[in-house]
């Protein structure tokens, strides 16, 4: 690893460059070696596996957990929609409702330099780091990128927070794959400027059109469709990029390259507000509905994306139509519900249901849902408040997160990846690498070291 070395003394810490590969699961990499020669590298010279996400796998939830090492009750964040403490009301989290420390946090309080680049959930960007581009939600460079060096320097690159999803939505992918490598050549280009700037300690970047390209893309891959072919030259470019960027570290910077999620093939849209309506649990004030704010007074139960469910409890919800007492049973029937629905094609939707005691724990866990459903493969959990008569549908993503399949590589032989790896040990390990001291109970994971 590197091509050069900047000078330092022997006292100097050693450092970590950590990129993020949003939603690729490790089984793409694994099964596809010609195409992922340079993650292949450092699998056979490293260490590397499938690990697990965290509940719910959605990356807004996932990022915070990885970067902080802690869950949502901890975080603050439990998805891409939260609910406000004793209100209807929902807010979009930014970087700011994230309550636990993240890594570079740490890396800065040890009197180290942090450069992070297109983290989702991190805007606004900070200005106690070194420097920062903040990633998905982020409404552009000029007002994700900090300092005014970084802004600039960027707007010079090409370089785009996002790629254009809608795009996506077209029969004929062309502009959405074409899209997708405008904005991922602009990461790149990002990226290694900073890497060979080599002020920093630690580096964390994220590329996030991995994700955007498999929501639209992955059935294609998985079941030799018309865009197999693109979508693989895309994860070939990836894949090329990583390894310029490997061979671009110093030789005392270990480089970490992990997903925050899995990915399978979509095959139902499961709208459980429908389902909750269809079947008793959900009802709403009056016809013209498109929020939580409308549910009713009679309403036991609601969902939010991607499968949270909550009781609506009295004392709780400003309009609980479920008293305290039968909270217990109502939430076990609703579980029991849940894990006996079936789709279209006879398959069980939940791969599980998890209750909230078993998830989450921390300062924030007031807003934690009381189930959340791990979907079977295939169906993807969405939740809306109006627009949905069918409870099973289809749209124009064939691509959604898994729980499990998440990746995992490190650049160094003898690392302890196992089975029970999480994301929660992600934060530690990158700490540990770096000689940064941290109390191992401030953490849900450990190091893999």
């Amino acid at each position: 690893m590197g091509l050069f070395d900047r000078i330092r003394g022997d006292d100097d810490a050693p450092r970590v460059a950590f990129f993020g590969i949003d939603g690729v699961p490790y089984s793409l990499i694994e099964d596809n070696p010609d195409v992922f020669e340079n993650l292949t590298a450092i699998a056979n010279e490293g260490s590397s596996n499938a690990i697990e996400s965290i509940v719910p796998p959605e990356s807004s939830a996932c990022w915070p957990s990885l970067t902080t090492g802690v869950n949502p009750g901890e975080t603050g964040v439990y998805g891409f929609q939260d609910r406000e403490v004793g209100s209807y009301e929902t807010y979009v989290p930014m970087g700011r409702d994230v309550q636990a420390d993240r890594v570079w946090d740490r890396v800065e309080d040890a009197g180290r330099d942090a450069t992070v680049m297109n983290v989702p959930v991190t805007f606004p960007p900070q200005r106690d780091v070194q420097r920062m581009v903040s990633g998905f939600l982020s409404p552009g460079v000029d007002e994700a990128a900090y300092p005014d060096e970084m802004r600039n320097t960027l707007n010079g690159t090409g370089y785009r927070i996002d790629n254009n999803a809608k795009l996506g939505h077209d029969d004929d992918k062309t502009e959405f794959i074409e899209d997708a490598h405008d904005v991922l050549d602009g990461r790149f280009e990002g990226f290694s400027h900073y890497i060979e700037q080599d002020d920093w300690d630690l580096f964390f970047g994220v590329f996030m059109t991995t994700d955007r390209v498999n929501h639209f893309l992955f059935e294609d891959y998985e079941r030799d469709g018309e865009y197999k072919e693109e979508f693989l030259d895309f994860y070939k470019k990836v894949d090329d990029y990583l390894g310029r960027l490997r061979e671009m570290l110093p030789e005392d910077v270990t480089m970490v390259v992990a997903s925050d999620h899995g990915f399978t093939t979509l095959d139902h849209e499961v709208h459980f507000n429908a389902w909750l309506e269809q079947e008793g649990w959900l009802s709403y004030e009056d016809d013209d509905h498109d929020s939580l704010a409308d549910i009713s007074e009679e309403a036991e139960a609601y969902a939010f994306i991607p499968g949270r469910f909550y009781i609506n409890l009295e004392g709780r919800e400003p309009r609980g139509g479920v008293p305290e007492d039968q909270y217990e049973e109502k939430r076990a029937e609703l579980k029991a519900e849940l894990e006996a629905l079936e789709g279209p094609d006879g398959k069980k939707v939940c791969e599980r249901v998890v209750e909230k005691e078993e998830a989450f724990r921390g300062d924030h866990d007031d807003i934690a849902p009381d189930l959340v459903a791990i979907p079977s493969h295939g169906f993807d959990l969405k939740a809306g408040f109006s627009g949905h008569d069918s409870v099973f549908a289809t749209g124009p993503r064939n691509g959604m997160h898994s729980f499990d399949n998440t990746s995992l590589f490190v650049d160094e032989p003898g690392v302890s990846i196992g089975d029970d790896t999480n994301l929660f040990d992600i934060a530690p390990t990158l700490l540990d690498y770096m000689d940064v001291d941290y109390d191992r109970g401030e953490f849900d994971g450990a190091s893999l070291r």
